[in-house]
């Protein structure tokens, strides 16, 4: 009789057991000749070499499932201890399984290039409308990459710019007053990642959301970088932002062009960055449209609402020049 320790820290002990340990009870009944207790990431199995070793390499194979699914059912367990190959839903376009299993993809043409140009480039500008799913997609690909060990961390950042509004000094620690600015970013994690293992990323800092002012003086190595909200970067914010991409690293910005917050006499870094990185080797540009909108069928309409205002005020102020032109031009003669 011999005692092995198998630690499955690659996954979610809540979903690798399952609801009120009945996946571990299964994989008891299985294995009726070993004694197992689990606590945590540990699983101790007293029993014949033989007879744990093989039920160590199911455990991993149970893991690894866990890990790429994010769940562990029953018919799963069933089959891998077998030796059956498990009926996986086969999609294509997957980036990654978030909670429940739930596969995440591309949903638009455009938002499959945005995977495509990150898989092609060091860095990706991905820009357009609210709504179109940029941020989402970037979060998953970064997730996607750290669960496939191509890189060691992830890093999110923002400007702590307010849009349209003035917060004051808000109560609490850093953590606190920053974390109101970060929160889209927490809500896309929170898809993906279940709450105890992401939990342990952050306490860790294998996942850092920080704003941008926080970037200044590093260089990140080994890591997808994620810079959301990019219109409201000012030019030196941008340029120092771009300037931190390390070794082994991957970085996407994502921006609205159409939503700056910024004072009117600021210029957005974003803007100036897309003029001058142009034609750039290795460097990709993903451009989203309207027809790209996943949220609530109106925000579609809500967009299109605004661009029509935005042309016909542009229209208006071509007229007013055209007609302040002619009347110069009528008292010079």
């Amino acid at each position: 009789m011999i005692e092995r320790i198998i630690i499955i820290d690659n996954v979610d002990p809540v979903c690798f057991y399952g609801v009120n340990n009945c996946n571990m009870q299964l994989i008891k009944n299985l294995f009726p000749k070993l004694r197992l207790a689990a606590r945590g990431s540990v699983i101790k199995v007293i029993g014949d070499d033989k007879e744990t070793s093989e039920f160590e390499a199911k455990i991993k194979e149970l893991e690894a499932y866990c890990v790429k699914f994010n769940k562990l059912s029953e018919d799963v367990i069933l089959d891998i201890v077998k030796g059956e190959q498990p009926k996986e839903l086969k999609m294509d376009d997957v980036i990654i399984y978030g909670i429940n299993g739930k596969p995440i993809s591309g949903r638009t043409p455009n938002q499959q290039r945005l995977v495509e140009t990150f898989i092609k480039n060091d860095l990706t500008f991905a820009l357009g409308p609210a709504g179109t799913g940029k941020t989402y997609v970037a979060i998953a690909l970064a997730v996607r990459a750290l669960k496939n060990k191509e890189v060691r961390k992830i890093i999110l950042s923002r400007p702590a710019v307010e849009a349209g509004e003035k917060l004051g000094f808000l109560p609490g620690d850093m953590k606190d007053k920053i974390d109101p600015y970060l929160q889209p970013l927490y809500d896309a994690l929170e898809d993906m990642i279940p709450a105890i293992k992401l939990k342990e990323y952050m306490e860790t800092k294998v996942i850092q959301i920080a704003p941008l002012a926080f970037m200044r003086g590093r260089t990140l190595n080994d890591a997808v970088i994620v810079l959301d909200e990019a219109q409201n970067t000012t030019t030196h914010q941008i340029k120092m932002f771009l300037t931190r991409l390390g070794m082994n690293a991957k970085m996407i910005i994502t921006g609205d062009t159409s939503q700056i917050d910024l004072p009117r006499s600021t210029q957005s870094g974003l803007v100036q960055a897309l003029r001058i990185l142009d034609g750039v080797d290795g460097i990709g540009k993903v451009e989203f449209g309207k027809k790209d909108i996943v949220r609530h069928h109106l925000v579609q309409r809500i967009v299109e609402a605004y661009e029509r205002y935005d042309n016909s005020l542009k229209e208006l102020k071509a007229d007013n020049n055209s007609a302040d032109t002619s009347s110069q031009s009528i008292d010079n003669n």
